[in-house]
């Protein structure tokens, strides 16, 4: 497979990879694995290109868009993001939840 370079680094990836959402185990095996689908996703984002004009070396556009989708739907892009911010902000000695600033 091509790589492009919006791609995950394999130290990005095995940060990533334990935060993807669990397959359910029910209908048909999956043809792609979770980088690949991820991969395409980062792909779409970074070039701009609609759904439809993806290469077609990456992984069909209707299973990407899909799952693109589905984890958006259930949250998991949320749930993500989140924790990937708690731990950036440890990591800067920083409490895990931002503060609230309202301004009137």
């Amino acid at each position: 497979m091509k790589r492009y370079p919006s791609d995950l680094k394999d130290r990005e990836w095995n940060i990533l990879a334990f935060l993807m959402p669990q397959p359910s185990g029910q209908g048909r095996p999956r043809e792609y694995s979770w980088r690949e689908l991820v991969n395409a996703m980062f792909y779409i984002t970074r070039s701009g290109c609609s759904w439809r004009m993806m290469p077609s070396d990456l992984p069909y556009w209707v299973t990407v868009y899909h799952y693109f989708r589905k984890w958006r739907k259930e949250g998991s892009w949320q749930k993500i993001n989140n924790i990937l911010r708690e731990r950036v902000r440890e990591k800067l000695g920083r409490d895990k939840q931002q503060s609230i600033w309202y301004f009137r």
